[in-house]
């Protein structure tokens, strides 16, 4: 038997066991897993050097990729950490690491004490893993596939993304409308009240943070990435993505994922499957998902991975009892402490 193969069974026994036991689910607790932007050369050290089981997640992705990623996570350049197809397997390496460290520390799969969980962007294939749907070696080699058909969906320099402040839906809409002479431009990431990221053709990108500077909001600053991500020049690497899931084995979540397509609650692995395809190309809805997780009873949020951006969208979005991220082993405490 494979070690993926123990590990498989290791989850699914401690699952049985929580229900004979008397596990609860607290319903209060919602997980978070970051999207990209958040990586950076160390990620992850800290955990595999402190716990075993941290440090089998990132063998586990070495293996699936057939690559040493670890060694590009702690060493760099910076280059190579930064590039998509790297950041986004590394980005889900370093969640997973605190999803099992933490489980390790429970005695239970993550799924027995946590009410519902989301990911932002690439983050949303770490909740489906977190919550069962998606093992960690496709979820791994996905996401490397995933990263080199969106950086070749678009030439280099024909796409453009850039963050409007102080605006809410309906002005960057105008905005986009007026924008639209100058190419496709979309709304690809709603992430919290006055912070809208658009995407699309560099030259209506362009025209929208000029729009938007005349128009007096706070601020619209063109972001450093390679591609116009969550637009429809996404299509072809939605194609890919299309037919690689299509032949990956998914289950349905032992507890609900908020999907960044729909902001809604889901489990059944068809809808997670086919929210992973169109994801691609459409908006992420976060600060809708957090609000729906707020109304279905989350109190207590708790981020797993890399740096703390969405700790901070949770105080910007909505009221809350506590947040806390799990970034290293010095973090392990204070989560615990929530859980």
């Amino acid at each position: 038997m494979s070690r993926n193969q123990r590990w498989f069974y290791f989850i699914l026994m401690l699952a049985l066991i929580s229900e004979r036991v008397g596990y609860m689910t607290n319903s209060s607790i919602a997980f978070l897993f970051p999207g990209q932007g958040s990586q950076a050369v160390g990620m992850g050290g800290a955990l595999a050097a402190s716990h075993a089981a941290a440090k089998q997640v990132f063998e586990e992705i070495n293996d699936a990729l057939g690559e040493n990623l670890f060694a590009i996570m702690q060493d760099g350049p910076d280059d190579a950490i930064r590039m998509t197809r790297n950041a986004q397997p590394a980005l889900f390496a370093t969640s997973m690491a605190a999803v099992r460290v933490l489980e390790a520390e429970l005695g239970a799969p993550l799924s027995s004490r946590g009410g519902m969980t989301a990911g932002h962007s690439l983050g949303e294939y770490a909740a489906l893993a977190a919550s069962g749907s998606l093992s960690i070696s496709d979820a791994a080699r996905l996401l490397r596939q995933r990263g080199d058909s969106m950086q070749s969906a678009v030439p280099v320099g024909k796409g453009a993304m850039a963050a409007i402040l102080g605006g809410d839906e309906d002005q960057i809409n105008t905005i986009l409308a007026d924008a639209k002479s100058s190419g496709l431009v979309q709304i690809a990431n709603d992430n919290a009240p006055g912070q809208i990221v658009i995407s699309g053709v560099a030259g209506a990108v362009d025209a929208a943070i000029e729009i938007a500077k005349a128009a007096g909001l706070r601020r619209a600053i063109k972001l450093p990435v390679s591609a116009p991500f969550h637009c429809d020049l996404m299509a072809p690497a939605a194609d890919v993505m299309a037919k690689l899931l299509a032949d990956t084995n998914l289950s349905d979540a032992l507890m609900p994922v908020y999907c960044n397509v729909s902001a809604a609650a889901e489990t059944r692995a068809d809808h997670l499957r086919a929210n992973l395809v169109t994801q691609v190309t459409a908006r992420v809805r976060w600060r809708e998902s957090l609000m729906a997780m707020s109304a279905a009873g989350a109190t207590k949020f708790i981020e797993l991975g890399t740096g703390k951006v969405l700790s901070g969208l949770v105080k910007r979005s909505i009221e809350s009892d506590a947040v806390v991220n799990m970034d290293g082993p010095d973090d392990l405490d204070s989560v615990l402490a929530e859980m």
